[in-house]
């Protein structure tokens, strides 16, 4: 069994980012820059967007953040994204999820320019994905698939079990394993015989927010196991949606919780950044 590295993957993709922002600001004075919008005062949500402070910090990006109150109008917010969009130096906008009840995030998310929808939520991204002919790819799902390249492992002729069927992971997460012909399970809460499924997978990908849900009996001999979950388990200990102790001894690979798929998904968000400031300079 090996573990799979999100740490030292996300360090590379982070490099790799800094050295493209070097040679963009050398070559043709750009610094690609991120807006994060935060609404509230969310704990996770807060970690989040400092993690994200980071990043840019360590690549090299010029970074700003909006962290705006939790009475927060829809208009207000709209007016903002408005200005985001026509700011020259900002090339990726970033909008942290959930906000408030009162504010609906489709519409927020809709307003985004699409060049600049650094998380590829926006219909036109979406579309973009399920035809492959993509500018970004949502940077969790994108992460997952990095570090499977980054381990040589095969994803095409495999049979791939994904389970959850959200918009930001399961759904995307499904596609691009499609896409590099992958044969794609994606199960939910009305799956019949769920253990069974998943126990036929080659690559499995829990995405449930259920901590500990995916059980050793779920789980083949020698299967890659991808576990997105960020959960707190009785003891409020950070934990995956994997039962990792029981499951790692039956696995080819697994990814730990933390520093598994989290670091990747900043990572990807870096690499989306850079490529929206290229594409919107015509390079």
């Amino acid at each position: 069994m090996q573990i799979i590295d999100g740490k030292k993957v996300s360090a590379q993709v982070k490099q790799e980012v800094k050295n493209e922002t070097e040679l963009l600001k050398k070559e043709y004075s750009i610094t690609p820059g991120l807006a994060v919008v935060i609404v509230g005062d969310d704990p996770a949500s807060r970690v989040y967007v400092n993690n994200k402070k980071k990043a840019c910090e360590l690549v090299g990006f010029h970074s700003e953040e909006y962290a705006l109150p939790a009475e927060t109008t829809q208009e207000e917010l709209l007016d903002l994204v408005k200005t985001l969009n026509e700011k020259k130096d900002i090339n990726g906008i970033l909008v942290q999820l959930p906000l408030p009840k009162h504010l609906d995030d489709k519409a927020v998310i809709e307003a985004i320019n699409p060049l600049k929808d650094v998380d590829a939520f926006h219909a036109v991204n979406v579309g973009k994905i399920m035809l492959g002919e993509y500018d970004f790819l949502p940077c969790t799902p994108a992460g997952v698939m990095e570090m499977l390249h980054y381990y040589n492992i095969e994803v095409s002729g495999k049979n791939c079990v994904v389970i959850g069927r959200s918009n930001i992971v399961g759904k995307p997460m499904g596609m691009l394993l499609l896409h590099e012909n992958g044969t794609v399970t994606i199960c939910h809460s009305r799956t019949k015989n769920l253990a069974e499924v998943c126990s036929g997978a080659d690559i499995l990908v829990a995405a449930v927010g259920k901590p500990k849900f995916v059980t050793a009996d779920m789980v083949k001999e020698g299967a890659v196991v991808i576990d997105v979950g960020m959960d707190r388990d009785e003891n409020g200990k950070l934990c995956g949606d994997v039962d990792f102790e029981n499951v790692k001894d039956k696995c080819s690979y697994i990814t730990p919780v933390p520093g598994g798929v989290g670091p990747m998904t900043i990572a990807t968000l870096m690499k989306n950044t850079v490529k929206a400031a290229k594409i919107q300079n015509n390079l």
